[in-house]
């Protein structure tokens, strides 16, 4: 696969990485682990060289991605995250030095590494001041268990003042054709700073695959059974923008998640997606769409389609978007 490199930072990662998360978390029962270490090692097989992982995903989580990555550990970059009380995100914010330092030495742990290639802030803390955050993980990265600095779905004014102290190396944010927000604010500041992006949920939780329609039911436990742009008439008024991207990736013999990364990948060369799956199947046609190339035509026509044909519902539902705190 080829490579990218995140913003200025000088480190490079395959075009397409791998979220980790839905292997234990959000999208239905966890994956079993020997399962998973196999997909895991099956992306690393077809050139992912990126991994992304998260306190707030589970022990497991963690665990099976450092399994999984031992035998190739230097081939590879891993992002794991901090953020929340006890590492349960429902239980509210937590970026104290004490609990950052806590998280990274039970990261390293679970993900039988010396350290940790990329530290996210989960979320900001409004109750931590960003500064006393990067200079925490500036301590980590001066101690050798820690490269480099990332940030989640923080706002224009966190990323400047934490950037001011500890330079940032990536934010993690969610980006795709369902979700644009980043383009006004967020996409002009990394470039001028210089920050590499990657974006979550590049396939739009699944439903720019096109394999979601009106009669698709979710199981209690995964998450999209609760979002608004799932849910009744909005779910009916997108599947129109994705049978329209159907029906261009049908002229281009490929399929609508080939188009939908492909197109994330034109926006900006220091952009590197992450979607996640728990098939091979769908790992391998991810994987292919990084030697997909999108024409300047087919880029128009998917944006006149995106303009013309607007999401219906938000993102999140009530209660995760309070996580959102930038």
């Amino acid at each position: 696969m080829t490579k990218r490199v995140l913003g200025r930072s000088g480190l490079e990662v395959s075009a397409l990485g791998l979220g980790c998360m839905g292997l234990t978390m959000q999208f239905g029962p966890a994956t079993d682990r020997a399962e998973a270490v196999k997909l895991i090692r099956a992306a690393y097989d077809r050139g992912v060289t990126f991994f992304d992982t998260a306190e707030t995903y589970g022990a497991a989580n963690e665990e099976m991605l450092g399994e999984a990555v031992e035998p190739f550990r230097s081939k590879v970059v891993l992002g794991t995250k901090f953020g929340f009380k006890n590492g349960d995100y429902k239980t509210g914010f937590d970026s104290s030095p004490k609990r950052i330092r806590l998280v990274a030495d039970q990261s390293l742990s679970r993900l039988r590494t010396d350290v940790i290639d990329v530290f996210y802030q989960h979320r900001i803390d409004p109750q931590v001041p960003i500064e006393e955050v990067a200079g925490t993980v500036k301590d980590l990265i001066q101690e050798g268990k820690v490269r480099h600095f990332g940030m989640c779905e923080a706002g224009p004014e966190m990323i400047r003042r934490a950037h001011a102290v500890l330079p940032v190396t990536a934010l993690q944010s969610e980006y795709s054709m369902f979700t644009r927000d980043p383009e006004e604010q967020i996409l002009p500041l990394l470039e001028e700073l210089g920050i590499g992006f990657v974006p979550f949920s590049p396939l739009g939780k699944g439903f720019l695959t096109g394999k979601i329609d009106d009669k698709t039911t979710f199981a209690d436990d995964d998450v999209r059974k609760t979002l608004p742009r799932f849910a009744g008439d909005a779910r009916i008024a997108n599947q129109k923008l994705v049978s329209h991207i159907g029906e261009i990736a049908s002229c281009k013999g490929v399929t609508p998640a080939q188009i939908a990364l492909a197109w994330l990948l034109a926006q900006k060369p220091w952009i590197v997606p992450i979607p996640g799956t728990t098939k091979v199947a769908r790992l391998e046609e991810n994987v292919k769409a990084a030697d997909l190339e999108l024409t300047a035509q087919d880029i128009q026509e998917l944006d006149a389609a995106l303009t013309s044909m607007p999401v219906q519902g938000h993102r999140y539902n009530e209660q995760l978007q309070k996580l959102v705190n930038r």
